[in-house]
């Protein structure tokens, strides 16, 4: 299946919309060859934050993908359920009607996740005959995605929360400011896909918008946030390393990782916050001091 683009579509479609119900009563095992694994693919299987088993020879993985899968220590960044397709898609088929994307919702402790995955164009439903097109057209599609495409967000977000949002883009890079009710817009080619950590903006000391993100260079960032608290300063408990992303609305004076002050770089322009989480330990505490 792996190396059969036509088939991937139809495999991603199929587990999304099997996940309604599935979903409920058994938690899902994929086990998949990651050297033969797309992009696309890989995507997929971290938004529904399923156990993910390699099957590779030795030698044969490709270390790229499983670095944005896979922690140092072994674990994953699970998601708390299976993913399921989200609202506007549950009436409307991914793969075959030639305008609709696929999107996949899912929820972490502090943070919610959208992958937006364009279908059409590759392959087909059996027994149902595929539209005529030009073999060597693509299949662009553009679609929306908002913060309430993500279920139960307002559970993780807590009462005081205005409905703003921070959602980050892993593919781009980008960081935009969205509320609750309103959305961005995505463009796809052919297998094509993006996924958008969402982020509930919180207000710290009545003038700091701030919202974490995790380790954004992982499928699934927002699994490494076990914890975040506002006291005198804005503390994070999270799990891994690599490059750790906050929405800020304002610079901070310094950061700390486990006690240690911490380089740490800020764009005034998006309001995206980085610090490199370089040690070893699983568990982190990030300290940021306004």
């Amino acid at each position: 299946m792996p190396n059969e683009p036509t088939f991937q579509t139809l495999h991603i479609a199929s587990v999304s919309f099997n996940s309604l119900l599935l979903g409920e009563v058994v938690v899902p095992d994929w086990i998949c060859s990651i050297a033969t694994m797309t992009l696309l693919s890989s995507m997929v299987q971290q938004e529904h934050w399923v156990a993910v088993r390699s099957i590779d020879k030795p030698g044969k993985h490709d270390f790229k993908i499983l670095r944005k899968l896979v922690l140092p220590d072994g674990s994953i960044l699970r998601a708390r359920y299976a993913g399921r397709p989200t609202r506007d898609c549950l009436f409307v088929d991914p793969v075959m009607d030639g305008k609709s994307l696929l999107k996949i919702w899912n929820l972490n402790k502090l943070t919610g996740v959208v992958g937006v995955f364009n279908c059409q164009g590759a392959g087909t439903w059996p027994m149902k005959q595929a539209p005529e097109r030009n073999e060597n057209s693509t299949v662009s599609i553009s679609g929306r995605v908002s913060p309430l495409d993500v279920e139960f967000l307002e559970e993780i977000a807590g009462e005081t929360w205005d409905g703003e949002c921070a959602v980050y883009a892993f593919n781009t890079g980008s960081l935009s400011r969205v509320p609750k009710n309103k959305t961005i817009q995505v463009s796809l080619d052919v297998l094509q896909c993006e996924i958008y950590t969402v982020s509930p903006i919180k207000v710290f000391k009545e003038n700091v918008d701030f919202a974490p993100l995790g380790l954004i260079k992982m499928y699934n960032s927002g699994g490494a946030i076990e914890d975040c608290t506002f006291e005198d300063s804005i503390r994070i408990k999270a799990r891994g390393s690599g490059l750790f992303g906050a929405f800020s609305s304002k610079n901070q004076r310094c950061c700390k990782v486990d006690k240690k002050d911490e380089d740490f770089t800020y764009s005034s322009e998006n309001g995206l916050l980085t610090v490199n989480l370089q040690s070893e330990s699983s568990f982190k505490e990030i300290e940021f001091v306004y």
